[in-house]
């Protein structure tokens, strides 16, 4: 299904299907309507064979400015146990799980502010380009919340490395573009005039790809990429972070 929703806009072009977070005026937050938004999308491609190529991108300022404390902080008022907040956390973990396991090749296109559950989205595509004056943070810990969201960590250790990701988890430091391709969050940085150029550039020899071969290239490298199903802390995440809100909703009375 590619059509306007509340939080995004879809549209298939050929074998692009391009997913445009909408709602700028909330910094493209991303709360329960969002996250089922980008399910009913990314279950759409799946069941589509003819799409190669998605492209993750924002509306105004920034791509995506992190989860909706708002949200979080009703949901923990209005149930101190945390079954809201647990299932938010699936929910999570499906959109990033579909991302990550897509047949199409992925593509995040990032400006702006670029910020906790934002850049675990955009960790979870095959190819990121992010424009030379964007910024990333990761402050779950500084809001009081383990970092653990939609299996986002992993990805993150084994993309830019252990010790630096730690760093910016304990800290919550905001760092650069250039930075973040330092430690491959990013794979190019450029302008943010190019940044159309470089997908187009990146889609163009995707779409020529035998879709079998790319298909099975992309299993293998998230196979070697991950550890096996039984070992996957992450699965528990959304018991983790429930947890956790639970517990602060109780210390605070």
């Amino acid at each position: 299904m590619y059509e306007d929703f509340k939080t995004l806009l879809a549209r298939r072009e050929g074998p692009v299907v391009r997913i445009h977070f909408n709602n700028p005026d909330a910094g493209n937050a991303v709360d329960g309507t969002f996250l089922d938004e980008m399910t009913t999308v990314l279950d759409a491609v799946a069941d589509d064979p003819g799409v190669r190529v998605v492209v993750l991108s924002g509306a105004g300022d920034d791509f995506c400015l992190g989860g909706d404390r708002r949200e979080f902080a009703d949901l923990a008022g209005r149930d101190p146990g945390g079954t809201g907040i647990r299932t938010l956390g699936v929910k999570a973990r499906r959109v990033c799980d579909a991302l990550a396991t897509s047949h199409a090749v992925t593509i995040a296109r990032l400006h702006g502010g670029v910020i906790g559950a934002g850049l675990g989205i955009a960790l979870f595509c095959d190819l990121r380009v992010g424009a030379d004056t964007s910024r990333y943070r990761l402050p779950e810990l500084a809001l009081g919340l383990p970092a653990v969201w939609g299996g986002a960590l992993p990805r993150l250790l084994s993309e830019a490395g252990t010790a630096r990701i730690r760093e910016l988890i304990l800290t919550g430091d905001t760092f650069d573009a250039e930075a973040a391709a330092a430690i491959s969050v990013l794979q190019k940085v450029v302008p943010e005039s190019e940044l159309d150029a470089v997908v187009t550039g990146w889609i163009k020899p995707v779409v020529r790809r035998s879709p079998a071969a790319l298909r099975v290239t992309k299993a293998a490298l998230n196979a070697y990429a991950a550890g096996t199903r039984m070992a996957d802390a992450t699965l528990l995440e959304s018991d983790l972070l429930a947890a956790v809100v639970a517990a602060r909703h109780a210390e605070r009375g």
